[in-house]
């Protein structure tokens, strides 16, 4: 991408300070800014069983994008054989049904899952915090942020990794964590953000048999209740497949979003598409947030059938710079 390329993001760029929700976080100021554009590092998944380092991969595909901010994708900064046998790993270039359909699998895990999740718990609790200091720092002298840890704030999850990924949260300095979560674990997870004194953005899908899920408008109004630091991390895809209001949804909740993850998924619980092709109206949304100036940060997530990841990220971005600048 060209020097201009990148300075054009300037119509919706400028630093993120608060999330004019009334919790300021402890390094920001509070005035608020344009929303910029920025990747959810699930993106970069396919890079993961290539050679060299992930850390360095994913800054070279943020420059060659054009973007300067991210949100970091656990996995993304583990060792990559611990995500050969996930759900959503790119295999010889072929995504999942897991992940075409941004669906978790139900049921069971199977036991090379289980094996690869105790492995991904000592992995957590033995790595010194350092470790993730540095990553943090690295990402900083390319002139990256780290908007959110994503980390996986599972129910299997030991009070042990909770504290952990506050503390990795923190470790990044990462402006907040943002968590795949369900309601019960939402309720054991708050005292730990009111220690930690960190904002989570609660992340959810698209099951809607389930009611212990984070996919009604009624389950996310639930959860926030459950704490004062809790905000939302608004997917999109996920919330316009389940059948709702995505735009009434974000009229009536922008101050207690702390991002949005864009994607075009297909109505009554469809695959991902090319941004364009689905029924999830991202353009309206990209334009309601800049139009408005909410500060909300825009991550694209690529999570449909298509090529490598940087070239269909580009392809994504310029489809949402061209909403924003109808905005």
């Amino acid at each position: 991408m060209s020097m201009d390329f990148t300075r054009r993001s300037a119509i919706i760029g400028g630093t993120l300070l608060s999330m004019g929700s009334g919790v300021a976080f402890a390094r920001g100021a509070v005035s608020p800014a344009p929303t910029r554009i920025g990747v959810q590092t699930y993106s970069f998944r396919d890079m993961l069983p290539l050679p060299g380092d992930m850390v360095d991969k994913m800054i070279d595909g943020c420059r060659r994008l054009g973007v300067d901010m991210l949100e970091l994708f656990e996995p993304t900064i583990q060792p990559p054989a611990f995500s050969e046998n996930a759900p959503w790993a790119v295999k010889d270039g072929k995504l999942t049904q897991a992940s075409l359909y941004g669906r978790p699998p139900e049921g069971p895990p199977p036991a090379n899952v289980l094996e690869t999740r105790q492995r991904i718990r000592e992995w957590r609790l033995s790595t010194p915090l350092s470790h993730f200091r540095e990553i943090g720092r690295r990402f900083a002298r390319a002139g990256i942020e780290v908007q959110a840890f994503n980390f996986g704030l599972k129910e299997d999850c030991t009070d042990a990794e909770v504290e952990w990924g506050f503390a990795v949260t923190k470790a990044l300095r990462a402006r907040a964590m943002t968590a795949s979560t369900t309601l019960r674990m939402a309720a054991r997870s708050a005292p730990f953000a009111a220690r930690h004194r960190t904002i989570v953005g609660l992340h959810g899908h698209s099951n809607l048999r389930d009611p212990n899920q984070l996919a009604t408008p009624e389950s996310f109004e639930q959860a926030l209740k459950m704490s004062p630091w809790y905000r939302l991390n608004f997917d999109i895809g996920h919330f316009a497949a389940g059948g709702f209001d995505t735009l009434g949804f974000l009229h009536r909740h922008h101050k207690k979003i702390i991002s949005v993850h864009l994607k075009d998924r297909k109505a009554h619980d469809g695959m991902n598409m090319p941004f364009g092709e689905g029924d999830t109206p991202v353009c309206n949304v990209v334009r309601t947030i800049t139009g408005n100036r909410w500060p909300i940060p825009m991550l694209v997530e690529y999570e449909y059938a298509g090529g490598a990841s940087v070239p269909e990220l580009a392809r994504i971005i310029q489809y949402v710079r061209t909403c924003a600048a109808k905005a």
